[in-house]
């Protein structure tokens, strides 16, 4: 470790104690009143208050700095350091298969890896190859300005003697090549000897054949044949070499910079979560600690305006949660005792105690980052195209390079040499297939980070590409369309018995149920103040009801086909329920002592957002089935007030599945939407999954896109995200297909016999860097999509 002399530990016979401040580098006199902190056992000292708070937000990376005791500590390194978090992977951003443990350049393209979650670190290759571009671009000033100074009226070249001009671009551009370039030739080497050919190693052939050949041309020119010379001598490329390098670079710094924009969504995420937490202790009191910290258990306190650090439930108090971030859901939500709040979230206005159910990784917040990084590593199968042009690509643009090289030289114009070079080098530069390889992987990281945004998280870039081509969606009816949470409607006697004593009897049963059904029905009878009586001897019959005694008699509760079961006949009553099943409602039937004694009907009701989001789901070309357990004349009453395509009706869990290869079957496309156990076999069968985030992890675990909003317009917003990702993919390919359509034919010197226009390679060299850029542009628009 690097000592740092700061001198301010207090020694015998000192008369002040002196510590610097690690914020901000300032000496300061240590009394009772100093600002300070400690951090494992190690006291720092502030000079303010700013730069205690500024300390607190991110302890770790001004502790690494220097202590109290002026030195480095060990401990967590700082979150600058390009190596900081352990078991941080690399991945290459155009091939993300490739993941390794450390930095390096990826085997097959030669890009620099980068991390697989991206953070706040300082991109080293970056900040090198920016030192790289400035150095090539300064030498290139003066490169042009000998070699084409004539044309604005600074005849260099006259004033100091070609030959002398020509040792002064060897002096000038020796160092580019050499050093600035290295990056360069080292990854077009590695490419050769990987069996990998690719931009790479097109730049390097194209830049070192310039410049090896400038070489000759200025120290042997006596090898090259009379008609190659001329009074002057023979012609060089120092000054094409050293601008094609700094252009190259140009790029690159534009790329690299483009590039760290696709990972702000993702570093949006992870700043969602604050830096400390702040603990309740035993005896009340309350301490702020680091959010790694925090166990499963802790007592936390939220006060208005911080974000929640962990997932948790709330213990105490009151107050509004903004889940916008997450879920994309503007409107906060309100939570009190029992509720469950997220990590990233932000307490609008009361203050909450909770008790931390998820930290780590385990939270949601983490969850959602590594769905995003995952979707980053994942491949479309549209990629599959550009990875079998770009397979064969560099040795085809090889050969071209060759073949233009022969033509020009054995039946081009004086001198034939110097067009055959020019040629050659800008057919390899020119079609380096940089922008071919980023066209659809910049796409997807960008998509999936705009999708984390408005939540919906995209598990694979194959869901995402398939979800551009479904053509029929399923929904459930309970939790999807509607709020999942029914209400008691109606309470009717058929018997002797009051509407009160129907209802008594059926919400005793139903205390056995967990149903969601059975809830509303004890929710209702407490409502109206009723005690309800202990039920005995309770059993729940498989998709009919549920049956018991209560006070010594007994009771049954469910559907016709639980009263056919009793043998009791429910045909005089058929068309009172129809009547209730026709409003939307789901009406069962209550027996007592084998009696039909009267009916309770619940409703479910639809959520607000349900219609609208049906609307628009049939502007985007598709088609709803409705998928229920529920019978058919209520379900085809819902379907019908929300405009519903299609009704399976008192479908069992095995059926989904059935259905989806049902329709599979006769050439659709089928996303299923869905969020329980029992719709995990249909999710991972049809062609798109979609869980609905509030449901169960293996529904979740089955999808291919998880919706956090829990919705339909979660389904609208996928839908919308896969069609604008599949278009901007299809844009990039044509882009980089077309450029490299166009460019090779033109460098190669088609157009010169009729318009004299040969490409010079420094154009090229602009034109192959403007290319990545434009793809990466095209892509970042992706972050702005209207969903």
């Amino acid at each position: 470790m690097t000592e740092h002399d700061h001198s301010h530990h207090h020694h015998a016979g000192d008369e002040t104690q002196m510590a610097t401040d690690p914020v901000c580098g300032m000496k300061v006199e240590v009394s009772p009143e100093t600002p300070t902190q400690e951090l494992e056992g190690e006291p720092y000292y502030f000079c303010s208050d700013r730069c205690f708070n500024r300390f607190n937000s991110d302890p770790w990376l001004y502790a690494w700095s220097g202590g109290a005791d002026g030195q480095m500590h060990e401990g967590v390194p700082p979150s600058t350091s390009a190596t900081s978090a352990p078991g941080t992977q690399w991945t290459c951003p155009m091939h993300p298969e490739i993941i390794r443990e450390e930095p390096g350049t990826c085997p097959i393209c030669g890009m620099a890896l980068e991390p697989v979650i991206p953070s706040d670190d300082q991109n080293e290759e970056l900040v090198d190859f920016t030192r790289r571009m400035w150095l090539s671009s300064i030498a290139a000033i003066p490169l042009i300005i000998l070699t084409m100074g004539e044309m604005v009226g600074l005849p260099v070249r006259n004033w100091v003697g070609h030959q002398m001009s020509y040792y002064m671009e060897f002096l000038i551009a020796t160092p580019v090549i050499l050093w600035a370039a290295q990056p360069f030739f080292e990854r077009g080497i590695a490419s050769i000897q990987n069996r990998s050919p690719n931009m790479w190693t097109l730049i390097a052939l194209g830049v070192g054949a310039a410049y090896i050949y400038s070489l000759f041309a200025t120290f042997l020119p006596g090898i090259f044949p009379e008609q190659y010379r001329s009074a002057e001598g023979v012609g060089t490329y120092f000054e094409a070499a050293v601008v094609i390098i700094a252009l190259v670079f140009v790029g690159q710094v534009l790329e690299l910079r483009a590039r760290e924009r696709t990972g702000d969504a993702i570093r949006a995420l992870l700043d969602l979560a604050p830096k400390m937490a702040r603990r309740i202790l035993p005896d009340g009191q309350e301490e702020d600690i680091q959010l790694d910290q925090v166990v499963v258990g802790d007592l936390l306190r939220i006060r208005p305006g911080d974000s929640v650090p962990v997932d948790a439930t709330v213990v105490e108090g009151h107050s509004s949660i903004d889940e916008s971030m997450i879920t994309g859901e503007p409107v906060p939500v309100e939570k009190t005792e029992g509720d469950r709040v997220t990590g990233g979230t932000i307490n609008k206005n009361g203050s909450l105690a909770v008790r931390a159910a998820k930290v780590g990784a385990d939270t949601v917040l983490a969850q959602i980052v590594e769905m995003v990084a995952g979707a980053r590593r994942s491949r479309a199968p549209i990629q599959g195209l550009a990875d079998r042009v770009s397979s064969i690509f560099v040795p085809t643009v090889v050969i071209i390079a060759i073949v233009s090289f022969i033509v020009w030289l054995s039946i081009g114009p004086n001198p034939a040499l110097a067009f055959a070079i020019a040629s050659a080098v800008s057919v390899l530069i020119i079609a380096c297939p940089c922008a071919l390889g980023l066209a659809t992987p910049i796409s997807i990281t960008t998509a999936a980070g705009r999708g984390a945004q408005a939540g919906v998280l995209i598990k694979d870039a194959e869901a995402l590409e398939r979800m551009a081509r479904v053509d029929t969606v399923i929904v459930d009816k309970t939790g999807t369309l509607t709020l999942g949470k029914p209400e008691l409607t109606n309470a009717v006697s058929l018997s002797n018995l009051t509407s009160d004593d129907v209802l008594t009897f059926a919400a005793a049963l139903e205390l056995g149920s967990e149903h969601p059904l059975a809830e509303a029905i004890v929710e209702g009878a407490r409502e109206r103040g009723l005690t309800l009586p202990k039920a005995l001897n309770f059993e729940a019959v498989t998709g009919k009801g549920v049956k018991g005694s209560v006070e010594g008699q007994q009771v049954a509760l469910g559907n016709t086909a639980m009263m056919e079961l009793l043998s009791i006949d429910t045909s005089k009553v058929e068309a009172d329920m129809n009547t209730l099943r026709s409003e939307g409602k789901t009406a069962m039937f209550v027996a007592l002592e084998g009696e039909l004694a009267g009916v309770v009907a619940v409703t479910d009701p639809i959520k607000p957002t349900t219609s609208d989001a049906i609307r628009d789901l049939h502007s985007l070309g598709l088609r709803i089935i409705m998928a229920t357990g529920d019978n058919l004349r209520t379900a085809q009453a819902v379907a019908k007030d929300l405009g519903i395509d299609e009704v399976r009706a008192d479908v069992l869990p095995e059926d989904k599945k059935a259905l989806v290869d049902e329709l599979r079957a006769t050439g659709h496309k089928v996303a299923m939407a869905g969020d329980g156990v029992n719709d995990a076999p249909a999710l991972a069968s049809a062609d798109v999954g979609i869980a609905m985030g509030t449901g169960a992890d293996v529904a979740v675990e089955s999808a291919g896109i998880t919706l956090l909003g829990g919705d339909l317009v979660g389904i609208v917003r996928a839908r919308k995200l896969a069609k604008a990702t599949l278009r901007n993919i299809k844009q990039n390919l044509f882009f980089a297909f077309a450029y490299n359509a166009a460019g090779v034919p033109i460098a190669a010197g088609v157009l010169y016999p009729f318009l004299g226009l040969l490409l010079s390679p420094m154009i090229a060299a602009a034109a192959m860097s403007l290319s990545s850029v434009s793809v990466i542009a095209n892509a970042l628009r992706l972050r702005h999509v209207k969903l």
